[in-house]
């Protein structure tokens, strides 16, 4: 979601290594073992027995309920759909030196269009152009990592969410055994971002913690790496996109689970579409659905994501 996210503007000189990364090949592929956070996908059920499905590969999240069987709505009206998205927001969507955009969104669009048998086309747009785009028919749906909230409802409408942005603490390798927990936690230095949902968040769930407040998220990431602070909470994308580049010099890990409590993180990112194209909505959430069921979802998250951010 975007929040106090790394500039990486220039992908070679703050990522080095993206373009092989996004292509499937960094140094290790590290599965990340943590709870999933199941999510109704509010769709309409049928009865009867579930579909057939592949369950979600380990290390990746979930967030439909797949032990249901989903209508197809009808899509007979769709015959192109005009996806946009930003390029700006690397594994989510970059334009590589060849001009090709890729990412994680834009995968996910065009597995979208393949699940609809529809023709799409996806565009990149400067991030604060998106919402504008939508709201005067330029476009059709934003597949751009828009968060969710209430104000972003009063202009736009969105699919169930196809990815939340979890809170995670990270350490350095050979910290030794670090228990996550309030009591685990007590009397321990904790680098965090000041001001944010994180540092709030670690106020009130580890008050025995003592926290070291950073301005900014290279600050907060450069003393983990230096050993100025063994342990961090942060925005979850945000350390996962940073331990899978080569700037983090393979140094650090994820500790213990992902928090999602959405008081404080937010309800996660969705596709937005045109306020009054609910027909658009519902095809969406069916495709998002059937990517999730099918295992393509799993597969394009651990290929953006090697190390994942649950």
């Amino acid at each position: 979601m975007r929040n106090d996210k790394l500039d990486y503007s220039d992908c070679d000189l703050a990522f080095s290594n993206c373009q092989d990364w996004l292509r499937g090949r960094l140094r290790r592929v590290a599965g990340v073992a943590s709870r999933v956070v199941l999510m109704a996908a509010g769709l309409m059920a049928l009865p009867g027995p579930a579909a057939a499905q592949m369950p979600p590969a380990p290390g990746t999240p979930n967030f439909w309920d797949l032990q249901r069987r989903v209508e197809k709505p009808n899509t007979a009206f769709l015959r192109v759909i005009r996806f946009i998205t930003d390029d700006d927001y690397p594994p989510f969507g970059l334009t590589l030196r060849d001009r090709t955009l890729t990412g994680f969104n834009v995968d996910l669009a065009r597995a979208i269009c393949k699940e609809l048998a529809v023709a799409c086309t996806v565009q990149a747009r400067r991030f604060d152009t998106i919402v504008a785009a939508i709201e005067t028919g330029r476009a059709d749906a934003a597949v751009a990592s828009l968060a969710i909230s209430p104000k972003a409802r009063e202009r736009l409408l969105f699919t169930h969410p196809y990815y939340r942005t979890p809170a995670r603490f990270v350490s350095q390798r050979n910290t030794g055994p670090v228990q996550i927990s309030p009591a685990g936690l007590a009397g321990k230095t904790i680098g965090v971002i000041a001001g944010t949902a994180h540092a709030a968040f670690l106020a009130r769930f580890f008050p025995k913690a003592k926290p070291k407040t950073y301005r900014t998220t290279a600050a907060l990431l450069a003393a983990l790496k230096s050993r100025e602070t063994g342990i961090i909470f942060g925005d979850g994308v945000t350390l996962a996109i940073w331990l899978n580049a080569a700037a983090s010099g393979d140094c650090c890990e994820f500790r213990g689970g992902p928090y999602t409590e959405s008081y404080f993180f937010g309800e996660g990112v969705g596709i937005a579409v045109h306020k009054n194209n609910r027909a658009l909505k519902q095809a969406l959430d069916f495709a998002l659905f059937r990517l999730a069921e099918k295992g393509v979802y799993s597969e394009l998250y651990l290929k953006h994501f090697p190390i994942g951010f649950y």
